[in-house]
């Protein structure tokens, strides 16, 4: 079924904004400061797969789950997606740690023991 990999992406991505809105963590929470850090770490990740690719490190494997369009040639358009999936991924999962850490750290940013 051609183009599923990009849908199981973009059903994945959805999740992730689902769980970015209830706990405001990243878009919610700084919207431009997310963007730009999407943006960023994709065309750097962009960048690095064009640098194994001429390398002759990536090549695209044969999938019938690909839509079939290359931006590159062994580039899928798919590989965009899911860059900017990953990076945002990070970023939220990167908000949720920190966000727990500091809760469990206590209202003071101590560890809630007694102190000396």
């Amino acid at each position: 079924m051609p183009g599923l990999y990009l849908v199981a992406i973009l059903v994945s991505a959805g999740f992730i904004v689902l769980l970015d809105a209830r706990f405001t963590l990243a878009f919610w929470r700084a919207p431009v400061r997310a963007a730009t850090a999407v943006v960023l770490a994709t065309a750097f990740f962009l960048v690095w797969d064009l640098a194994g690719i001429a390398a002759g490190v990536f090549v695209k494997g044969q999938s019938p789950l690909y839509l079939g369009w290359d931006l590159a040639p062994h580039l899928p358009v798919e590989e965009v997606f899911f860059l900017a999936f990953l990076t945002y991924l990070a970023l939220v999962v990167q908000a949720g740690a920190s966000r727990l850490l500091a809760r469990r750290a206590g209202p003071h940013g101590d560890d809630g023991g007694e102190a000396p």
